[in-house]
């Protein structure tokens, strides 16, 4: 089976977002989907995209929505694109934010790719669609385009700024939901096409945006690149083990029996293919350790006392050492560094 990749936890977010909204028991789409709710504390969390895509079917099938990818769309955030989010914040303009997109897209999730085509005066962007569940795809593709209208018109303060018109592969869902499209995107809604794509004429694209700062986009574009860098050298299993050993540490386990467990494959097994990929366990569960300790110290009140215990480390002190020798200081120096 092809593998879906992974998503953010910030693609997961607006999902929850939209169903908490609606009033719906998402205990259960997390636990029937796989997923432990405490992901969603994490800012650079990564899961598989197979869970992404069992945790929209579940809430598809839940809710009995037949646009519930349309309206998931109202739930845009910044935080909803990752670091792309706060990149096409600090553009300039409108086409300088959608330029962003496609370079940028994979630290969303492997979700889908988009490209860009010129016609005249007119630029269309054509989303295809990664996932595979014929229940997901057309929700997934309609949340896409109706997160991006959402936010442009939030980017360019602009809460009537429309795209020229919208073009989706899945059927009609009838006459009177056809409406509901177009009045949110205000513009015509061609159903049954030979593509997914957005088309929007150029003068929009010059339209001045909020917060242009070229000095941080900049400095984001930076962290982003180092981001999806690390991103292309994992192994599909290798950013498997990692989620695996995220979720143990939020019960602070580190146990690789478990990890091997959770991925249906024996310790030797598991110990054998990272060794394959030039990796081991130790090294990545210090890497997420580290992660998720960054991440504590910076966005969190807990005690350092308490984030060790919930990093499986015995003792304080040997959370001290360990990070002090990879970040260079100690946990206390590192949280103060924040203000």
């Amino acid at each position: 089976m092809t593998s879906l990749g992974t998503a953010s936890v910030a693609a997961l977010r607006q999902y929850v977002r939209a169903a908490e909204s609606a009033g719906e028991d998402t205990d259960a789409l997390f636990k029937l989907a796989g997923l432990n709710p405490e992901i969603l504390a994490t800012d650079d969390g990564r899961i598989p995209g197979e869970q992404l895509q069992k945790f929209i079917h579940l809430l598809c099938e839940q809710t009995g929505n037949p646009v519930l990818g349309l309206e998931t769309g109202d739930f845009v955030q910044p935080g909803s694109y990752s670091v792309l989010g706060y990149i096409t914040m600090s553009c300039a303009t409108l086409g300088e934010a959608v330029a962003r997109i496609a370079p940028f897209e994979k630290l969303v999730g492997d979700m889908g790719t988009t490209s860009l085509a010129i016609n005249g005066d007119e630029i269309t962007l054509t989303w295809t669609c990664h996932f595979t569940d014929p229940v997901v795809r057309p929700h997934l593709v309609d949340n896409v385009f109706s997160s991006w209208v959402n936010y442009a018109r939030w980017l360019a303060d602009n809460r009537t700024a429309s795209p020229s018109r919208v073009c989706l592969r899945r059927p009609s869902p009838g006459q009177a939901l056809e409406q509901a499209y177009q009045e949110r995107w205000r513009c015509p809604v061609l159903f049954g096409a030979d593509e997914d794509s957005v088309t929007l004429k150029k003068d929009l694209l010059e339209t001045r945006l909020r917060q242009p700062d070229p000095l941080l986009r900049k400095t984001l574009e930076a962290h982003a690149l180092t981001q999806l860098a690390a991103l292309d050298t994992d192994s599909d299993l290798i950013s498997r083990v990692k989620h695996s050993i995220q979720q143990q540490l939020m019960h602070g386990i580190t146990r690789q029996d478990m990890v091997a467990e959770d991925l249906r494959m024996t310790s030797r097994t598991l110990q054998r293919k990272l060794s394959q990929d030039g990796v081991s366990y130790q090294k990545l569960l210090d890497e997420v350790r580290l992660k998720m300790a960054e991440d504590y110290l910076l966005n969190s009140e807990l005690a350092i006392p308490d984030i060790a215990l919930r990093l499986g480390y015995s003792e304080t002190t040997s959370f001290h050492r360990k990070f002090k020798a990879v970040k260079g200081k100690t946990p206390g120096e590192f949280r103060a560094s924040r203000d």
